[in-house]
């Protein structure tokens, strides 16, 4: 047996100085409201109130036991585009944290949401997402992502801070 070392005749190797790297967005985001963190978890995991919170949602269902890992959200959104998205859930520890991957359009992201005991009563709301997909549109992406997950987390806890006073 002949084996070459090199190419294929008539083939030219791709070289790379350096492998491409995916460019990965990091959000951030943190809120308190006046709910407990079991209060707060359960408003958060009644996924029949996230209309409340968004308007970009269509349609959310469950596929597998709910906020169990490895279980999944298929979610239709209308904005900024229709497109389904599917998450998967990876880590539930109610009422402290969750984690999921989520997959839209080419994009991959991972994501927090922590629940923590305020000083003095409440609960600090935080969350962290890093995503990675198609080439980013500069940083007009990010805002976009930032805007939403802001609003998102600002109308949770209104509707948290409302429950919690009674309302």
């Amino acid at each position: 047996m002949n084996h070459s070392s090199g190419p294929a005749p008539g083939l030219t190797p791709i070289v790379c100085d350096t492998p491409p790297k995916p460019e990965i967005v990091r959000v951030e985001y943190a809120r308190s409201t006046q709910a407990d963190c079991g209060m707060a978890w359960r408003i958060f995991s009644d996924i029949s109130r996230w209309h409340r919170f968004s308007d970009a949602y269509r349609n959310i269902e469950w596929r597998g036991v709910p906020w169990a890992p490895g279980s999944r959200l298929q979610i239709d959104i209308v904005k900024p585009i229709v497109a389904t998205q599917d998450r998967v859930i990876t880590i539930c520890s109610p009422p402290r944290c969750l984690a999921w991957i989520n997959h839209v359009l080419g994009y991959t992201m991972e994501q927090w949401v922590l629940f923590d005991p305020a000083p003095g009563g409440g609960t600090r709301v935080s969350s962290w997402l890093e995503i990675t997909g198609p080439a980013f549109d500069g940083p007009d992406v990010e805002k976009l992502i930032k805007r939403t997950m802001e609003n998102w987390f600002l109308n949770f806890c209104a509707e948290c801070d409302r429950i919690a006073e009674g309302g």
